[in-house]
């Protein structure tokens, strides 16, 4: 993928030095980003995320590995011989500027004649709609308007990639849902190559195209948001992502792509997308809570992979959607159903999923 990626990071490592011996903050990171792709780099604080960015972006140096941008090594360049844009969380905006100002800030550095300015200024401000807040200065500006006008900042100079570090973090959450559409439909717009870093896992989901989630410094799992929620790849990605049930037993039996494994005297069935484990390894499978379903019948009225009958112990209403706690015999699982299906509290209900709907991952 070297050849086509438009950044390419060749196990990078970065250190930083303390008086317990060395960090680091990244480990042996590759990836690969292809021009026009949204991908995101996910994790929690101190995963090594807004690290890698920086490395991307020069505003850090690797001590080991090499970074390559449109094809050209750029590990040691300073931020301005890359082709790159950064989009800080705070902004950066200059409070003693106009947002017309601070929009058109680089092209006067660069000597664009006055009325190329004006052109690509006004282009930018109706692109993000806020052409009536050209006179106006940043403290003036609401969160979400801010952010506008940074990313209008970003995208004056027409750079090959653009870098966000947590641009909506500081953003109320129906502010940051209606940002969150329009810099996707901007991205698909524009077909620019952005790189975002979040730890918000619905919004990497939401909007990307691939995503690294990092642990510790390293990238745990590359892939769609379809891949990286569905098969998850360790047992870190799969307690990181979204809501699941984890369930530990030994295999039995492997000689299917339908791996069969006890679980306190019961046989599950379940998949194993990643690496097949052998009969007598302790193993945990991954069930979504949504892939339950309340009844002994699949969708399609055939009988189900697995069943099992619990006791209702919680039932939590979360808007759309019911949160059932049950108590089965092999522990307690979590379900979530429409609430409009409705449960009897007061009655054991059984509780019907296909071996396709769990996972089987290493021992947590």
């Amino acid at each position: 993928m070297k050849e086509t990626s438009i950044v390419y990071l060749d196990q990078v490592s970065k250190i930083y030095p303390s008086t317990n011996g060395d960090v680091y903050a990244v480990r042996d990171v590759t990836i690969d980003v292809q021009p026009g792709e949204f991908y995101s780099l996910l994790g929690s604080s101190g995963s090594g995320k807004t690290t890698t960015l920086r490395l991307i972006g020069g505003f850090e140096i690797p001590e080991y590995g090499r970074v390559h941008i449109s094809g050209d090594e750029v590990t040691t360049l300073p931020p301005y011989r890359r082709n790159v844009h950064t989009v800080f969380q705070n902004y950066a905006l200059f409070p003693h500027m106009s947002v017309f100002q601070n929009i058109a800030y680089s092209l006067t550095l660069a000597k664009v004649p006055r009325e190329e300015i004006g052109a690509r200024v006004a282009e930018a401000l109706r692109m993000f709609r806020i052409e009536n807040l050209g006179d106006r200065r940043p403290a003036q500006l609401s969160g979400g308007q801010q952010q506008r006008v940074a990313l209008a900042r970003a995208l004056i100079n027409r750079p090959k990639v653009l870098l966000l570090d947590e641009p909506l973090s500081a953003l109320d959450a129906k502010i940051r849902d209606e940002v969150r559409q329009e810099l996707r439909q901007l991205q698909k717009q524009i077909d620019l190559t952005f790189i975002y870093v979040t730890h918000d896992q619905e919004e990497a989901l939401a909007l990307s195209d691939r995503i690294a989630v990092m642990h510790n410094g390293r990238v745990e799992q590359i892939g769609t948001p379809k891949q990286i929620y569905n098969y998850p790849a360790s047992p870190f990605v799969a307690q990181f992502i979204g809501k699941a049930n984890f369930l530990t037993g030994k295999v039995v039996d492997n000689s299917s792509e339908v791996v069969h494994v006890d679980m306190q005297g019961m046989v599950i069935r379940a998949m194993a997308p990643n690496d097949r484990p052998i009969v007598g390894e302790t193993v945990t499978v991954m069930i979504r809570p949504e892939r339950f379903k309340l009844g002994n019948q699949t969708a399609d009225n055939q009988v189900a992979d697995n069943q099992v009958v619990g006791k209702p112990v919680r039932v939590t209403y979360v808007g759309q959607l019911i949160e059932v706690q049950l108590e089965t015999t092999i522990g307690l699982l979590t379900v979530m159903q429409l609430s409009n299906d409705g449960i009897n509290e007061t009655e054991d209900q059984r509780l019907t999923w296909n071996a396709i709907d769990g996972i089987v991952i290493p021992s947590m």
